[in-house]
Order: C-alpha cells, then sequence, then structure tokens
C-alpha cells in the first residue's frame, strides 16, 4: 500500500514510535523508510558565515543517523527488512519536509505530533507537525 515512507527525525526518544509504526506499515510492501533530519538554518545569515557551526551539526546528525540505521537493521526479520534511508537536509524544517516528500513522490509521511490541550487549543497550530499535515499532498499520520 505505502512504498514510500517519509519519518522526519530530531534524533529525540519520541522518534522511535513514528519510526516502529513506518517500518511496520512498509514491511507490508517491502517499502522504503527515508529518515529526514533537516539542520535549521539561523535565519537572515549566509551560509558561509557559520560554515564551521553548520557541518559541526552535520556531521553529529550522520553520527546519530548511522546509530539509528543500526538499531532497525540488526533486530529485524531478514525477510522482512526495509530500505532505510538515511537523508540530511538544510533549511526551514517545515518546507524540507514537503519538498522531500514532493520530489521523491513520498506516498505517506509519519510524523510525531503532540496532544492539544483543550483549554488551549491554538498553542498547537503553529507546530511542525500540524502545517506539515496541513500542507503535504500526500497522506500524513500523526503518532501521538
Amino acid at each position: 500500500m505505502f512504498q514510500y515512507i517519509l519519518v522526519p527525525v530530531d534524533f529525540t526518544e519520541k522518534n522511535r514510535r513514528a519510526l516502529d509504526i513506518a517500518i511496520n506499515l512498509a514491511q507490508i510492501g517491502a517499502g522504503t523508510v527515508s529518515m529526514l533530519h533537516v539542520i535549521e538554518l539561523i535565519v537572515d545569515t549566509p551560509v558561509e558565515e557559520f560554515q564551521t557551526f553548520y557541518a559541526t551539526l552535520e556531521e553529529q546528525a550522520t553520527q546519530k543517523m548511522q546509530a539509528l540505521v543500526a538499531q532497525y537493521t540488526g533486530g529485524l526479520n531478514p525477510d522482512k527488512l526495509v530500505k532505510l534511508e538515511p537523508k540530511i537536509t538544510y533549511g526551514n524544517r517545515v518546507q524540507e519536509i514537503i519538498r522531500f516528500a514532493e520530489e521523491q513522490s513520498v506516498d505517506l509521511i509519519v510524523i510525531n505530533s503532540h496532544k492539544i490541550e483543550w483549554d488551549e487549543p491554538t498553542q498547537g497550530l503553529g507546530t511542525i507537525s500540524y502545517k506539515v499535515s496541513i500542507l503535504a499532498d500526500c497522506p500524513v499520520l500523526l503518532v501521538k
């Protein structure tokens, strides 16, 4: 059903559940899961000004991404392996997630969300997961 699934990751423990769900869905159709980490750029500042800073962030993200992939490929049944693709990009997180999903023809985005509080419902309207769910052209599964 879903051949190409995108999971935005920020390397926090909350990503585990979204990745578990995405991998289980991808196993059904021997699909692919891309794990996308976006390094947020400092607004209105030339990239060259912070090149060393961004290089350090990318190196750290690469190491964390490799460890994340290893966690999932080590314990899976070989007959049910899915292709895991680690991706790192720069920019605005919402825009990059949407751009990636469109350019790669992603079938589903699985993204962490949070519970909206009844007494303050507008607090959750500015979140990345809310924006992605509204702007994406493909289905979005919000994981709470």
